[in-house]
């Protein structure tokens, strides 16, 4: 029996979303095949070994959305370079843990950018999901869309942004560029966030100032977006060097955009349409450029791939990957690969077998010179 620990909370905005992703996990991970060990991360960082009330085993009825309660603090979690996991007792002391993978589920800043997976590779141990580079590329919203326009794969028209942006003059400058670029309304969104954090629409010149500096506190760099008149559709990617892509799925939420509220708070905030009604052509197209922003940004394990289809002209762009998407009984991700015939249950049990798969390529490499 395998030995899987689930880490959750951790420091982002989104510790709250990853209770509830995890409390999923927890509870439709195959109880015969693999042992459990629930380690949640505080909001400062620090990691405790948790133990979730019974009910979290148990899968819920009609696909409730639960959440784990609150990380606890009792026995830490010490990462040992090299050596694993350790779990400091009380009465014992320092014990190992034995684990086999390691499943991050833990969205945005300190999760999903690159951050824990070089701590996993640091203490040797198997992880879920994109390693250092695909996490750190899906991350930021800016270097995906640079590869994928090297690759010559369509996105939608942005200007970067930085603190020094924001004085009264090169405002001016800058909202004369988004005028002559793609004018009003347009986004401003962090590079660096997730679940719509820091996002606002911005209708003219005056709101750019607050909207810049809402994105700003959520990352060292923000993007103005041309606005699009658009549908939004998802695509789920699973595998390693040869993944394997599932048919779209849309969203049309009840608010003025797919934001935080909607996504998680609003019970109501969005129809989801799982396959998406969309022309054969329109489909293909969606899927074979989610395979290709896949390999370009480098992803490995899993990743939610977002796209905008204009709604008069059908055109096709690709909005961002996501390489921790949500996991909660509502979440996008895992409802296209059930739809797709890939169970819950299955879904995690290919995502713990690609983490092995991908370690043991790693293991085959050569690091010590004096070896080769």
């Amino acid at each position: 029996m395998k030995s899987i620990a689930v880490l959750y909370g951790g420091r982002s905005g989104e510790h709250e979303v990853s209770l509830i992703s995890a409390s999923s996990i927890l509870a439709y991970l195959d109880k015969d095949k693999y042992s459990i060990v629930p380690i949640g991360i505080t909001k400062r960082g620090e990691w405790f070994l948790q133990h979730p009330p019974e009910w979290a085993y148990s899968r819920p009825e009609n696909g409730q959305m639960r959440s784990l309660p609150p990380v606890e603090r009792s026995e830490r979690v010490l990462a040992v370079p090299g050596e694993g996991l350790w779990l400091e007792t009380t009465t014992k002391g320092l014990q190992k843990l034995n684990i086999d993978v390691v499943f991050p589920v833990l969205h945005g800043t300190f999760g999903e950018d690159g951050t824990i997976q070089g701590l996993l590779e640091t203490v040797d141990l198997p992880y879920v999901g994109a390693d250092v580079l695909g996490s750190a590329v899906g991350m930021d919203k800016e270097v995906s869309k640079r590869l994928w326009l090297s690759a010559g794969l369509p996105v939608v028209d942005y200007i970067s942004v930085r603190k020094e942006d924001v004085s009264d003059e090169n405002l001016k400058i800058l909202a004369r560029k988004v005028e002559t670029r793609f004018g009003w309304p347009c986004f401003v969104k962090p590079a660096c966030s997730g679940s719509s954090m820091g996002t606002s629409k911005v209708t003219h010149s005056e709101e750019l100032k607050d909207a810049i500096l809402s994105a700003l506190r959520w990352s060292e760099h923000a993007l103005i977006e041309a606005f699009i008149n658009a549908r939004e559709i998802e695509c789920a990617v699973l595998g390693n060097e040869r993944p394997m892509v599932f048919p779209p799925g849309e969203i049309v939420p009840s608010h003025e955009f797919y934001d935080y509220e909607a996504k998680y708070k609003d019970p109501q905030g969005a129809t989801l349409l799982i396959p998406a009604p969309l022309l054969e052509e329109t489909k293909n197209r969606i899927m074979s450029l989610a395979l290709s922003a896949y390999k370009y940004a480098s992803v490995k394990g899993m990743a939610r791939v977002d796209f905008f289809v204009e709604k008069i002209t059908g055109e096709v762009f690709l909005n961002e990957i996501n390489t921790i998407p949500g996991f909660t009984a509502i979440s996008m991700y895992p409802r296209m690969c059930i739809d797709a015939g890939v169970s819950y249950s299955e879904l995690l049990d290919k995502l713990l077998e690609l983490a092995i798969e991908q370690y043991a390529i790693k293991r085959e490499l050569e690091y010590d010179f004096s070896k080769a």
